[in-house]
């Protein structure tokens, strides 16, 4: 018995020279499965909610593969990694959908801070006071999965000193959003941030993570993670996922790891702490000193991630994804996106080079994966 996970994945449509243009009113004309941001530069596909990994690996790979098709077909354009506009463009927000007042809403109040390309991670959790507990618990370890996915160490041409600028700018909202402490609270919160007109919508919750469903606040089904960068490897992105997973089954199979229970630190004490984490994540992502929330004690953000490995792993085996899990280490080992950008950088490389460097290697590692995977679950 597996969870369902599904990906929300936004990703930046531009040139081979890494010059970022806005084509998704076309994409979103001509091809199903892709829907519009805000801004025209990027658009978005979706997964379907998938229990197996190998099946979750093509439902990743494919729509991108039809996109670059797509895009050949309108011109000299690709697919562009990171997320946020590496190379310039910040300076106006191009619209997708003029007529849209949430739109207009979201270009006045935030501009082009909101205009980044990242993954989220949906888990498939029905009981709403476990979805809760996991929400907490998810929560408090977010910056982990933000230092193992940081793609954004540029903006306009330049390294800004975040490994993810998206991150470090973005306007999360509202500005304080509690530990919810059941489903009961999430609903009462919820309503008085839609009454107080903190939130505009119940999906204008622009945190790390977040409860989702299909009538939010009420009907919830599943855990939104949200803080992650763009992860363009499939197999990293799966790692990822395979970490969240295996850490909510040790939940589910201790709920005292809840943080409500295995703290030392208030409710409020962990948010205040785990905002300070996300902060400096964004900064030295995996080689950021952060806060374990259990004590409060300082830890290296690479080292916390491979205690949590260790712990999950046997979860992981348990269940029969446990090689999911393992490419974990090689992010620990060589590096995160942001890093190894950053790593060129040092060695002589301009932002435009690493850029371009990145959209070849992304190509090739899909075709391959195409190739190699897809066809074999096809037959």
């Amino acid at each position: 018995m597996l969870l369902s996970k599904g990906f929300e994945v936004e990703m930046y449509t531009g040139t081979p020279q890494g010059d970022i243009v806005g084509l998704s009113d076309r994409i979103v004309a001509d091809l199903d499965g892709f829907v519009k941001e805000p801004d025209s530069r990027n658009v978005e596909y979706t997964t379907a909610p998938l229990w197996c990994y190998d099946r979750l690996l093509c439902a990743l790979v494919r729509p991108r593969q039809r996109l670059r098709a797509y895009l050949q077909r309108l011109g000299d354009y690709t697919l562009i990694p990171g997320s946020t506009l590496s190379l310039g463009g910040s300076d106006r927000f191009w619209r997708s959908d003029p007529k849209n007042p949430y739109h207009t809403y979201i270009e006045n109040t935030y501009g082009t801070k909101v205009v980044t390309a990242s993954i989220h991670i949906n888990i498939g959790i029905s009981q709403p006071e476990l979805l809760m507990r996991a929400i907490r618990l998810i929560r408090m370890e977010a910056p982990l999965i933000l230092a193992l996915s940081a793609s954004s160490p540029f903006l306009e041409g330049q390294p800004t000193g975040y490994h993810s600028t998206r991150w470090g700018l973005f306007p999360k909202t509202p500005a304080h959003v509690p530990l919810f402490e059941s489903h009961a609270h999430y609903i009462r919160w919820t309503e008085e941030q839609l009454a107080k007109g903190t939130m505009q919508n119940v999906r204008h919750l622009w945190s790390s993570i977040r409860p989702n469903g299909n009538n939010r606040p009420h009907d919830l089904n599943r855990l939104e993670l949200r803080i992650c960068d763009l992860v363009v490897d499939p197999i990293a992105l799966l790692a990822i996922t395979a970490l969240l997973e295996a850490r909510i089954w040790q939940l589910i199979q201790d709920p005292t790891l809840d943080p409500l229970e295995k703290s030392q630190l208030s409710p409020e004490d962990l948010v205040t702490l785990t905002d300070a984490n996300e902060d400096a994540a964004a900064k030295s992502s995996l080689d950021a000193q952060i806060r374990h929330w259990q004590d409060g004690q300082p830890i290296l953000a690479r080292d916390w991630i491979e205690q949590i490995y260790q712990e999950v792993w046997p979860f992981a085996k348990q269940r029969g994804f446990s090689c999911f899990l393992s490419p974990l280490k090689k992010i620990l080992r060589e590096g995160n996106t942001a890093q190894k950008w950053l790593s060129q950088i040092n060695q002589g490389f301009n932002p435009r080079q690493v850029i371009t460097q990145a959209i070849q290697t992304t190509l090739t590692q899909e075709q391959e994966l195409e190739d190699k995977l897809c066809q074999v679950l096809v037959a």
